[in-house]
């Protein structure tokens, strides 16, 4: 194991009183009070020497032979070795829009051919380019783009055109990076994309005749594009498990980040203390490199000031070697709640072993840690819809026809007292104390769902197998999710990386949609009218 350690050893009594610093400034309307001029983004980029391990060693023969299944750091190797120009890239990519594009409708907008292909022509390769130079990538229809249309697929923004850069938008912009397009999503950032009325529009990209089966999300839009292999990787945002959730439904390594780590400037809201932006990538690596470029400090806002600074997360995906063999970076327990056995199906059981037994394999030590005795309750409690609600109240005071099959959640958020809120709050305080003083002080990582996400903590998803869907009979992949203590992404990395170091899970594609679902997009499928559009994901 290597000496140094990672940035998840700093106080965790620090992040604690931070959150519950940042809950109190939001029940009392100050969080973001003054605000701050925008202003361009420069790239991140975490300092000199960070990319050095970013670039494969060796790329897969059948990757050169379809660009579109190159991997971030795959590309950006063949680039530099001149085995592959950024032109061939994005003609790939064109055209395999041009065969499938309407079938997974993935995305909203996009810029036009001509346009796409010059911004390639463009790119230079040299000594100073980020792994991002030149790569395709896929962003979720709420991140601000300046003069290009930000609806977050939602008559309330039907006709906003920003006129700047989401910080995020702005570094991957500074980092090379060229985006294929706007990608779908749920309406404010709920549940799968669909139109006002209710009917479904982007597919699953494993299912691509069935539209059934969901993408997954409210991020479904990039999930489908980089399954799809519409782009190389994606950015979106999870309030409610809105990137690790697509991220396991479609074969996807996604990365949310501990709360702050990266802005949240220029994102259309659902939240001031839920929301996180983060990657949908292919592989730990790419997540690692996606989420370098983007992180860190932005003056315009006060939600990532303070923190410590962005680490080498792309030294932390790099798979580590001992005596030749893949390795687990840093002596790391990975503990799993009761259930994740015992309330597995016949499906997931042998799946969910076979995971932990390969995490022994490269070295970590497994262990069940039981959920603590007021886990459910607290978990429970931390529920968005007053927040949100409060997000849109002009809106909703001008037209609320404009909010379409949303406003149930929202007007429930208007008829909660202030009161409750604060409890909620205070609740989200005890229930982040409660997971740092009796969950990590037994485990390093912890296989856990969605409930980190109101109390800021970091999430990776990843795939681990392939099942059955019980409504289509279609065949799909399965994927888990870990959670670790604040600023605890080198770590989640640094396992996944291990992990599909030795499987190939991650490699898997979808397939591709039928000729005649390709000639002929699949009927118009409404969700269903039980489809609970009030869980803000």
């Amino acid at each position: 194991m290597t000496a140094e350690l990672p940035q998840d050893s700093i106080d965790r009594r620090w992040f604690l009183s931070r959150m519950a610093a940042v809950w109190a400034a939001a029940g009392a309307g100050t969080l973001l009070g003054g605000g701050l001029a925008a202003a361009p983004a420069a790239a991140h980029g975490g300092g000199s020497g960070v990319w050095e391990t970013a670039y494969a060693r060796t790329i897969r023969r059948a990757a050169l032979d379809d660009p579109t299944e190159l991997t971030i750091s795959e590309a950006a190797a063949a680039f530099r070795r001149r085995l592959l120009r950024p032109t061939d890239l994005m003609e790939a990519y064109l055209d395999r829009l041009a065969t499938f594009g309407d079938v997974y409708k993935a995305f909203l907008w996009r810029p036009t051919d001509a346009q796409l292909l010059a911004a390639a022509r463009r790119v230079r390769i040299d000594s100073r380019s980020t792994p991002l130079a030149g790569i395709v990538t896929a962003e979720k229809d709420n991140f601000y783009t300046k003069d290009i249309p930000t609806t977050a697929m939602s008559p309330v923004y039907a006709d906003f055109v920003p006129g700047y850069d989401s910080t995020v938008h702005a570094r991957m912009k500074a980092a090379g990076a060229i985006m294929m397009g706007k990608a779908a999503m749920g309406p404010l950032a709920s549940g799968r994309a669909r139109l006002p009325d209710g009917t479904a529009t982007t597919v699953n990209a494993w299912t691509p005749d069935d539209i059934r089966y969901s993408p997954s999300g409210s991020s479904g839009g990039t999930a489908t594009a980089v399954a799809g292999r519409l782009s190389t990787s994606g950015t979106g945002t999870q309030t409610g498990g809105s990137i690790t959730s697509p991220s396991q439904a479609q074969n996807l390594t996604g990365l949310k980040p501990t709360f702050g780590r990266a802005s949240l400037f220029g994102i259309v809201p659902l939240t001031f203390t839920r929301d996180h932006p983060g990657p949908l990538a292919r592989d730990a690596m790419d997540a690692a490199i996606m989420l370098q470029s983007f992180a860190g400090p932005d003056r315009n806002d006060p939600r990532t000031l303070g923190m410590p600074p962005v680490p080498n997360l792309v030294k932390a995906a790099t798979v580590y070697t001992y005596r030749g063999k893949p390795k687990v970076r840093w002596s790391t327990t990975v503990g799993y709640p009761p259930d994740f056995l015992s309330g597995a199906n016949a499906e997931t059981r042998p799946l969910r072993q076979s995971l932990l037994d390969t995490l022994v394999a490269v070295g970590c030590r497994v262990a069940e840690v039981p959920y603590p005795a007021e886990w459910e309750p607290l978990s429970a409690l931390s529920s968005t819809a007053g927040e949100a609600t409060n997000m849109f109240l002009p809106f909703l005071r001008e037209d609320v026809s404009l909010f379409a099959d949303r406003l149930p959640g929202f007007l429930n958020g208007m008829f909660r007292s202030s009161d409750s809120y604060m409890k909620m709050l205070q609740a989200r305080y005890q229930f982040l104390r409660l997971v740092l003083d009796q969950v990590f002080d037994k485990c390093d990582v912890f296989l856990t769902g969605t409930v980190f996400d109101g109390i800021g903590l970091p999430l990776i998803a990843f795939p681990y197998g392939m099942g059955v869907d019980t409504a289509t009979g279609l065949p799909v992949p399965r994927g888990t999710t870990l959670g670790a203590p604040p600023f605890g992404e080198e770590r989640l990395l640094a396992v996944v990386a291990a992990y599909q170091a030795v499987t190939e899970h991650h490699l898997r594609r979808p397939p591709d949609p039928s000729p005649v679902a390709a000639r002929s997009f699949t009927a118009p499928y409404k969700v269903p009218p039980d489809y609970d559009a009030s869980d803000e994901t």
